[in-house]
């Protein structure tokens, strides 16, 4: 008896050593999942590697780098926001910063302030890392009075996003993106202006805040209008708007599952396992049989 629980223990243990070969755990986070099957069907040629699925949802912001991106935020600053709400929208910006890759060959940033008239607060030549960015951000004042909504985006087409101002020539292939952030009606045209900057390569994507006109919204927005136009109640919830457009602006995405590799190898083990133990049955039982028989 105490041989054939000997023997038990004995195929237990390698069989669990077989399944323990399957993950990496030298490294749990993250944990890095490759069952039997994968090396099996993948096998082991030097530069040959499994998909890599995370099984810790926390290492995704650390797996997500956004694409290089010609990056001009445009901000309402007429007199219906009030500085408590406008600095709740360089704090959206400046949250924005921080999930960006940012960089001479990465994310440059301009913002284009608005109300009556419109500033250029700094250009994409500007500020080349985040911290110099979040710095100008935190130094920008409103405009107060009216809402030019039309005359920022045709400012930000004609000045923003051109070379001499920092932008990279077509040559290099890097999305320009505007992202308007307005809590109310413009009071001139957007319509056409927006659709010149879609067509010069421009991809609007539009952040309704309370008042905003959504019909405005759409018209500025590039399709499909529903990845494009966002609406929040309150200038106070703007901020979790941040992680959409982080996960908008991803270029790596780490696939978060319930990894089905590590149900495979438990189910693996399971089939192993009770088929060494009905191996071990037979023979046990077969050897008694034998002795009974003799």
């Amino acid at each position: 008896m105490k041989s054939f629980f000997g023997f038990f223990l004995c195929c237990l243990w390698f069989l669990l050593l077989d399944i323990s070969a399957s993950y990496n755990l030298n490294n749990p986070s993250p944990i890095l999942a490759q069952s039997y099957a994968q090396r099996r069907n993948y096998g082991n040629p030097p530069n040959s590697k499994p998909p890599q699925r995370t099984l810790n949802p926390a290492a995704s912001d650390s797996q997500c780098r956004s694409r290089p991106l010609d990056l001009v935020f445009i901000i309402d600053s007429s007199r219906s926001v009030r500085p408590g709400e406008f600095e709740k929208v360089k704090v959206f910006l400046s949250n924005m910063v921080d999930t960006l890759d940012i960089g001479t060959d990465a994310t440059r940033v301009a913002v284009v302030n608005y109300a009556s008239t419109v500033k250029i607060e700094f250009f994409l030549k500007d500020h080349l890392k985040k911290d110099s960015i979040k710095q100008a951000i935190s130094l920008i004042e409103p405009l107060a009075a009216g809402t030019m909504t039309g005359l920022a985006i045709k400012k930000a087409t004609d000045e923003a996003f051109t070379e001499k101002s920092g932008a990279r020539p077509k040559s290099k292939k890097i999305s320009k993106v505007a992202i308007i952030v307005t809590d109310g009606r413009p009071q001139d045209q957007v319509e056409e202006v927006s659709a010149a900057a879609r067509a010069a390569g421009i991809e609007i994507y539009a952040v309704g805040v309370d008042r905003a006109d959504i019909v405005s919204l759409k018209l500025m927005a590039s399709n499909p209008l529903e990845d494009h136009v966002f609406y929040v109640e309150t200038y106070g919830v703007i901020e979790k708007l941040t992680s959409k457009f982080r996960e908008t602006l991803c270029e790596v995405k780490v696939e978060i599952v319930q990894d089905p590799c590590l149900c495979e190898a438990r189910l693996a083990f399971q089939r192993q396992t009770q088929t060494s133990i009905q191996n071990i049955n037979s023979k046990h039982i077969l050897s008694i049989q034998s002795g009974l028989l003799v």
